[in-house]
């Protein structure tokens, strides 16, 4: 069954596709079935560029536990960037 889990949101960064290195404009989050992961659900993000198309989408499915653990590990990395970041603005 569909889940209807998805979220899209405009969003500023860079990605690398097949046809190297474009601006993102949007990621879509989402949990549903996955298109190439063995599960029958997935935890789904896309960067995107609509105006470009779909040259320009990078897409990655995750299990549940992966997805909670990037989420952690970006999270304590964004926490060490601020603190560096803290610290270098102190000098």
């Amino acid at each position: 069954m569909c889940t209807m889990i998805t979220t899209k949101h405009q969003f500023e960064a860079r990605a690398k596709g097949p046809d190297g290195w474009f601006e993102v404009k949007q990621v879509y989050l989402g949990y549903d079935h996955p298109a190439h992961s063995p599960s029958d659900h997935a935890v789904l993000f896309d960067l995107a560029n609509e105006e470009i198309g779909t040259g320009a989408r990078l897409g990655v499915e995750l299990t549940t536990e992966a997805a909670t653990r990037l989420a952690y590990l970006l999270l304590e990395t964004v926490q060490q960037a601020a603190r560096y970041e803290a610290k270098s603005a102190r000098k």
